[in-house]
């Protein structure tokens, strides 16, 4: 403290120092002369001369004066300690000879009554400068808040937007539904009502009349909205359709391309030549059980296919893969000919109005005889256009490749001269190709876009359900955020399970969607109930034949909504004289314990195809004696079930599941494919077993045991608790946390 007082005392006498040289300075510029004689005076010292009288008395008051000058303010020091007054050097004077004096007269003396104008020092000016400055910025910053507390001040007038020429309400509606249609505050409406007698609140609903008068009031028509029934999906797809069409901004989009033909005639494996996939290895049976839609680029232009079922029990599904087609690819094999299910995906085109392309396939196996082929499909008029008809016909072999390029290329013309155009800005519709249950994700159905952009958030009404488009992925597994016209996606946000070859259609809000879809589910129990037979005069003896009839109760449950309804028909259709299939439920997703409470309460058995029971279901059967039947091939059930409706079921294999794994690592080796490093839970597995992918309580995969090793050993059998490492014949998407289920096939004798 007490050196910072120095140094401030210092700071101060330096202040002062330097102000009376400035002041000084200022005298020797007022006075030059004057300081001048003195200096002369002082150097040569004259004597005084004595003065007397007068002249001695002026000598005395004159020498008592002090010299005036300016007013010297000291500044402060703390105050002044950024800006100090510079002082600048002076230079020495040469001393002036005064010039010699004239004898002394005595001087007249005037007056000077005019106001001398003072010389400001620079240190003094400065000071002045600076202070003004400030106080410029002080009135500028006070003129900017003055004014901006004068524009807070003034109030914001909204500007009111017109009326609209009429007013379309509904009864019910309040004052704020009415202050939004009118574009006027609510209290507005409310104020007006007051003054035309009626007393009521923005919330309160108001009858049709009081609407009337308010609109009458504002001078503006009144008119009642009229109601469409919304909820007629079929209505509104169709109209949108209509829309489409009409539509001035349409653009090309992709043809979809269905391929039909006879069961193992080669549609997948031509699929996979243009996918370079490797589909048909992996389904059951080497037969393809539901429809697959994919997208192809070719030459900077995407096809997309939809690949349908061969098997007779899949009529429904080629039939709804023909309405949503523009091209049929009709797929014969050459050394098989025309089977029934050609003739069936014939009459499908021509019924659904779409153009065949026939691929004449196998051309390169011993045998083939494409003309063979031709000449049959004559028959149904499918004339080649080399034999003067209008039919596109090529010769491939999906198997090699060869001429699958210039399939594409008539696919691609075919597209041309249709020209399909589709308006991607209106609100998409489309149609379900395939639903299901899964079991992280619920709902989930495939959707093919017909018309419009399908974007995720989009409120939709899909047959009797409804939902928000949730997650959104294309054919490759990939998430996009939009579906443009024909492109095939999958989409989860709904709140059931969808039916095959339900409609799509996008709402404007959430609440439409589900006051829609929830009207269309009570109307569907409604006619459920309606289709309820009830005993009468005429159908009593129909009536009784029935109930003296013996029934097969069945519980069915599949993967996918379309092989649940396959399977149904399939099954209802056996005819056997005294017995008949009765489903009593269907659906989607693994074997849970409903399914087994409710076979066990109907006595009946449960059908599986494709799925697998839960751990909590398969216990609660064994306890409960409930059958459970795995299939993965439509024929074997429909075998089965007429078998037994015969009482013809001779001595068979019946599978024997002797272990279950769980995958913990996975490794790939090339030349070997993916090994599993699985550690077994229960029982064993053998090298000898069949083995099944289960992911989800889905059956991914079904085949056989190629290699079981302990640490580096080959060994025939691992037991309950120990690893091993194994590898499966052909398969090798095997993934971390996958189920694998060990069988094997025990003959069962005859009961």
């Amino acid at each position: 403290m007490n050196k910072f007082k120095k140094k401030q005392r210092a700071e101060a006498s330096e202040l002062n120092a330097q102000t009376e040289a400035s002041r000084r300075k200022w005298h020797q510029e007022q006075n030059p002369q004057r300081s001048k004689v003195k200096k002369v005076e002082n150097t040569r010292k004259p004597k005084e001369e004595k003065l007397e009288g007068a002249a001695a008395v002026k000598a005395r008051v004159q020498a008592s004066q002090k010299p005036v000058g300016p007013k010297i303010i000291k500044p402060s020091p703390a105050r002044n300690k950024a800006k100090r007054p510079t002082v600048k050097k002076v230079e020495p004077i040469a001393p002036v000879v005064p010039a010699p004096q004239k004898e002394e007269t005595k001087p007249t003396r005037k007056k000077d009554f005019t106001r001398k104008k003072r010389e400001v020092p620079d240190y003094e000016r400065e000071r002045s400068e600076h202070s003004d400055k400030a106080r410029r910025r002080r009135n500028k910053k006070n003129k900017r808040i003055n004014q901006s507390k004068e524009v807070k001040k003034q109030p914001t007038q909204r500007k009111e937007r017109p009326l609209p020429e009429t007013l379309v309400y509904e009864e019910g509606m309040n004052a704020q539904d009415l202050g939004k249609l009118l574009h006027r505050e609510p209290a507005e409406i409310v104020k007006k009502l007051f003054m035309l007698g009626v007393m009521t609140n923005q919330n309160q609903s108001l009858d049709k009349d009081t609407i009337e008068l308010l609109a009458a009031e504002y001078g503006i028509e009144a008119q009642e909205k009229v109601h469409e029934d919304i909820s007629d999906i079929d209505t509104l797809y169709t109209k949108e359709m209509e829309e489409s069409k009409a539509s001035k901004h349409q653009e090309k989009r992709p043809p979809v391309v269905t391929i039909m033909g006879h069961v193992d005639h080669g549609k997948t494996t031509l699929l996979d030549r243009l996918r370079h996939t490797n589909v048909s290895e992996h389904e059951a049976g080497g037969i393809t059980q539901k429809i697959g839609a994919y997208q192809v680029r070719i030459d900077d232009r995407l096809i997309t296919f939809l690949d349908t079922p061969g098997h007779a029990a899949f009529s429904n599904m080629r039939a709804r893969g023909a309405e949503i087609t523009d091209i049929v690819v009709l797929v014969v094999a050459a050394d098989d000919g025309v089977m029934p299910q050609t003739i069936e995906a014939i009459d499908h085109a021509k019924s659904a109005g779409v153009p065949i392309i026939v691929a004449v396939n196998k051309i390169d196996k011993p045998g083939a005889n494409p003309d063979h082929v031709m000449e049959q499909l004559m028959k149904y008029g499918l004339v080649p256009e080399d034999w003067g008809g209008d039919t596109i016909f090529v010769k491939i072999s999906a198997k090699t490749g060869k001429n699958v390029e210039e399939l594409l290329q008539m696919i691609l013309l075919q597209a041309d001269v249709m020209e399909l155009k589709a308006d991607p800005d209106q609100k998409a519709i489309g149609t379900v190709i395939e639903a299901r249950l899964d079991k992280g994700r619920g709902s989930v159905a495939d959707v093919l876009v017909q018309q419009g952009t399908l974007k995720v958030g989009d409120p939709i009404v899909v047959g009797d359900t409804f939902g928000r488009v949730r997650v959104m992925t294309n054919d490759k597994g990939r998430r996009v955020k939009k579906a443009t016209p024909s492109a095939p996606v999958e989409i989860t946000g709904l709140n059931d399970v969808p039916e095959a070859a339900d409609k799509l259609v996008v709402f404007e809000d959430e609440k439409t969607a589900r006051s829609v879809g929830e009207q269309r589910a009570k109307n569907a129990l409604e006619k459920q109930r309606e289709n309820v037979q009830h005993v009468t005069l005429d159908n009593l003896f129909d009536t009784m034949k029935k109930e003296n009839m013996k029934e097969v109760d069945i519980v069915l449950k599949a993967d996918v909504q379309g092989s649940a309804e396959a399977l149904q028909q399939s099954l209802e259709k056996i005819e056997v004289e005294g017995v008949r299939v009765n489903i009593i439920h269907s659906g989607v997703g693994a074997i849970n314990e409903s399914d087994v409470t409710l076979a066990g309460a109907s006595n009946a058995f449960i059908v599986g195809f494709n799925v697998r029971p839960t751990n909590t279901a398969k216990s609660q059967a064994d306890a409960e004696g409930v059958d459970i039947r795995l299939y993965n091939i439509i024929y074997k059930v429909m075998d089965d079930v007429e078998a037994a409706m015969k009482g013809m079921l001779e001595p068979t294999y019946e599978e024997k599941v002797t272990g279950n794994l769980t995958v913990r690592e996975t490794w790939k080796v090339s030349k070997i494919g993916t090994i599993a490093g699985a550690f077994v839970d229960n029982g064993y597995v053998t090298r000898d077993s069949g083995i099944r992918v289960i992911r989800d309580g889905i059956v991914k995969y079904d085949g056989k045991v190629a290699s079981l090793k302990r640490f580096k050993d080959d060994v025939k059998e691992v037991k309950q608790g120990f690893d091993c490492g194994i590898t499966i014949e052909n398969f090798n998407d095997i993934k971390v946390d996958d189920q694998l289920e060990a069988y094997e096939m025990q003959e069962v004798p005859v009961k």
